[in-house]
């Protein structure tokens, strides 16, 4: 990936961080409740939040921070977005699933429904949703190829950029062709022709 978008990195146009996940002990640590996991997902945000953010911040004086990930990492670009729209106005989400139910069952308190795209942003409203309709911008892609349909990609990414649409939150859906698949050489593409333009 960082290959892909080599040219701005060696530009100057952009500085890329990459964050490793904490989702083996969060969101697909088996012997925990859905809830359990998001409140594991919990302690990641803040670390996050109160730990990367201020390194990146002091480390690049940036005055955005944008986010990307790929698959689950679409899914974690698009909750933090959503969630810390003053922080990461922009989120470019590859091949994801937008609903953590897919994860896994048992009880789901507020912990999963606060981090669950699929449950808050129908719920939007209020003076809220106007700020946020006015600072957070998200770009979905997927592909139609080899995996997008087994992973449930392509569906939910469909149904995301609906339930945005219907919000009323800025957002682009951006379909890939039939030998586009839930995979590398196609994440590379697509995050090397979008990228540039938000530069």
């Amino acid at each position: 990936m960082i290959d892909a978008i080599g040219g701005p990195i060696e530009a100057g146009r952009v500085k890329v961080y990459a964050v490793d996940s904490f989702d083996s002990g969060s969101w697909y640590h088996e012997g925990l409740s859905l809830e359990e996991r998001a409140q594991m997902h919990g302690r990641y945000e803040d670390w996050i939040l109160n730990q990367v953010v201020p390194f990146i911040q002091a480390d690049s004086n940036a005055a955005e921070i944008f986010v990307t990930g790929v698959s689950f990492g679409a899914y974690h670009a698009a909750n933090f977005a959503l969630r810390h729209a003053h922080v990461f106005p922009l989120a470019i989400c590859q091949s994801g699933v937008y609903d953590v139910s897919v994860v896994g069952g048992g009880e789901r308190g507020d912990a999963v429904y606060f981090n669950n795209p699929a449950d808050y942003v129908q719920h939007l409203g209020g003076d809220h949703l106007d700020w946020l309709r006015g600072q957070v911008n998200l770009l979905l892609i997927a592909g139609q190829g080899q995996w997008e349909d087994t992973t449930g990609a392509l569906e939910s990414t469909q149904r995301f950029a609906g339930l945005l649409g219907e919000k009323g939150i800025r957002h682009e859906l951006d379909l890939w062709g039939h030998d586009s698949p839930h995979d590398w050489p196609a994440w590379r593409a697509q995050i090397a022709h979008h990228l540039p333009r938000f530069l």
